[in-house]
């Protein structure tokens, strides 16, 4: 009997278990059944909202991306142009460059020559023509003093000293 008491007992427990256990199954599946009906109202609300805009960004990508795709095309192009352009401007400075650097070697050898040419002329002048009437300069001024010397006589002052003769430099 306590045996039979025993198993009673048991059954018992087990038997509230199971209907906890049902409660709480039905439980969750009101708050699942409720969280689904929200979640649904909400996915309803969001589409309402959000589909219009998803649709107007597609629609609007569609029409600008041939733009975009125009616009990266004429950048890419331009771009090309202008590196080809900076190429030639590069290549004609160098050519301005290197020409400007040649010009400036021959006129340096060309004034270099020049002031050669003037000093050979001016040592030429020198000797053929400024030393030769300097000599006869002085041959002359030597004459002309040994004439006045012979011409006049001696010289005497005032009162008959007579005058300290001049030196002649030749």
């Amino acid at each position: 009997m306590e045996n039979a008491n025993l198993l009673i007992a048991f059954i018992a427990v087990t038997a509230a278990a199971v209907v906890v256990q049902a409660g709480i199954l039905i439980g969750m599946y009101l708050a699942t059944r409720k969280t689904s009906a929200r979640l649904e109202a909400l996915a309803t609300e969001v589409k309402e909202k959000v589909l219009p805009t998803v649709d107007l960004v597609k629609s609007t990508l569609t029409e600008v991306r041939p733009r975009i795709e125009t616009l990266v095309t004429n950048v890419s192009e331009s771009s090309a142009i202008v590196r080809t352009q900076m190429q030639r401007l590069d290549a004609a400075l160098n050519d301005v460059i290197d020409r400007t650097r040649l010009q400036i070697i021959r006129t340096d050898e060309l004034v270099g020559r020049t002031l050669d040419k003037v000093e050979e002329t001016t040592d030429f002048v020198h000797k053929t023509v400024v030393s030769p009437v300097r000599q006869v300069s002085g041959l002359i001024q030597g004459v002309t003093a040994g004439v006045e010397f012979f011409l006049s006589g001696r010289r005497r002052r005032r009162d008959g000293v007579p005058a300290a003769q001049d030196e002649m430099f030749i």
